[in-house]
């Protein structure tokens, strides 16, 4: 009788380690969808971006307050997490406060994480107001609507009630401790949770054996759900922005990929000695065209799908936007929360039924209109406002491509100036002939 608990404890574990692995999976294959790109150069400027961005937060503190709120929500989380390696021995072996055996430096970590939890559960609480009392704008544009809104709210409440239950848990040791309860050995510094510890004052022993185990269950059985939710929330940045910053696209912002297939296409009409009436070589004859652009999720590269699963809808992108801000359709948020939807989307028909079965659907016009597409101007404002290096304008761009080389489903405006190029080799409508006339004058 005495291991089940024990017993239990690691069923949970198994459980919820094996959830979340299950589903990681998935988000890797999803990404896989995607057709492939080279981001294995610089290697030593690409792990300086991931220290420096995903790690230091350099972009984050660009906005002061959030920045700094957001570094103390952030690195206390995942410190105070260290305690979990403890809470996991303990559960597994039936022990307590294994590693108590260090004498002051357990002292110092158990300080120095009720110190960083209680920072934490200040830092969320801001958190929730700025969203919910001051209702920052970004906060309340049309896309976070519904479930997004919920999701950004639900994450807060998982970390108050996290670190309250940490703090209850400590303050119920600690008067087990003064009482010289059984197994509750005289170990760690409480410099928060001894303010809590007079509330349980007058309990018996086993009503207080009761709160610190209540608490310590539901402390760590909490962590394995919120391990699980960031698989259903824009909250995998906490683990994909390392290598979403690792794998950033280093290239000068106002450099435009080239299409390899139209790249070919010029290079072989400028050569003067190639043959245009040439059959093609045998793969190439029996090999499906190349399609222009992007229609669909699968039409993109890996690193735009691990983009958009990286989104932590901050909305700093759409906040940059000047098309945004002067009233456009167009938010670079949603065009990254959309190209998620639609990726999990065909994740889902995958699972259903083994490998896609078209359903009808694309990116283009199911999700994301044509009218957001060409009311960006290409500024880069919102791939330089991303605290994790997304670039919405990549699949913006891609996007476009297919509308005007498949579709030539270009704004008039836009199609008249291709037509002037291609007959009068300028953006202008005046013939070659006429266009030195200005200089007579």
């Amino acid at each position: 009788m005495q291991y089940i608990p024990n017993i239990i404890f690691v069923i949970a574990l198994i459980a919820g380690i094996g959830y979340f692995t299950k589903n990681v999976r998935k988000i890797i294959r999803n990404i896989r969808l995607g057709k492939d790109v080279d981001r294995t150069d610089n290697k030593k400027e690409r792990f300086a971006n991931m220290a420096r961005i995903a790690l230091g937060q350099s972009k984050m503190v660009r906005r002061p307050v959030a920045g700094i709120l957001h570094i103390v929500v952030y690195l206390g989380f995942i410190i105070i997490n260290l305690e979990v390696l403890e809470i996991i021995i303990d559960g597994i072996f039936g022990t307590h406060r294994i590693f108590a055996f260090l004498g002051g430096f357990y002292d110092f970590l158990i300080a120095s994480f009720e110190i960083l939890a209680f920072l934490v559960f200040i830092g969320v609480v801001l958190f929730w107001i700025r969203r919910n009392v001051i209702r920052l704008k970004r906060f309340w544009n049309p896309e976070m609507k519904g479930w997004p809104k919920n999701d950004g709210n639900l994450i807060l409440y998982f970390e108050m009630v996290l670190m309250t239950l940490f703090l209850v848990m400590n303050a119920a040791d600690l008067q087990l401790q003064n009482l010289g309860a059984e197994h509750y050995i005289k170990a760690g510094s409480y410099p928060i949770s001894q303010y809590i510890s007079p509330l349980f004052n007058g309990m018996t022993e086993g009503s207080l054996i009761l709160v610190e185990r209540g608490a310590w269950w539901l402390h760590i059985l909490g962590i394995l759900v919120f391990l699980n939710y960031l698989y259903f929330s824009k909250h995998l940045h906490i683990l994909l922005a390392f290598p979403n910053t690792y794998y950033g696209d280093l290239k000068p912002k106002g450099q435009m990929d080239n299409l390899e297939a139209v790249t070919k296409e010029v290079m072989l009409m400028m050569d003067p000695n190639a043959d245009p009436f040439a059959a093609p070589a045998e793969d190439e004859s029996e090999a499906e065209p190349a399609k222009f652009g992007a229609s669909d999720v699968m039409d993109l590269n890996w690193a735009q799908l691990l983009n958009a699963y990286t989104c932590t809808e901050c909305g700093r992108c759409t906040s940059e936007c000047p098309a945004n801000q002067t009233g456009k359709k167009l938010s670079p948020r949603k065009i990254m929360m959309d190209t998620r939807d639609r990726l999990k989307e065909v994740g889902d028909n995958i699972d259903k039924n083994g490998s896609f079965v078209d359903d009808g659907k694309q990116l283009l016009n199911d999700y994301i209109s044509t009218e957001e597409l060409w009311a960006c101007t290409s500024c880069n404002a919102c791939v330089e406002a991303c605290p994790v290096s997304i670039s919405p304008l990549s699949i913006i761009l891609d996007m476009r491509r297919y509308l005007v080389m498949e579709q030539s489903a270009a704004p008039s405006d836009l199609n008249n100036m291709m037509s002037n190029i291609e007959n009068n080799g300028a953006p202008w409508p005046f013939n070659q002939m006429d266009r030195v006339n200005w200089s007579k004058e």
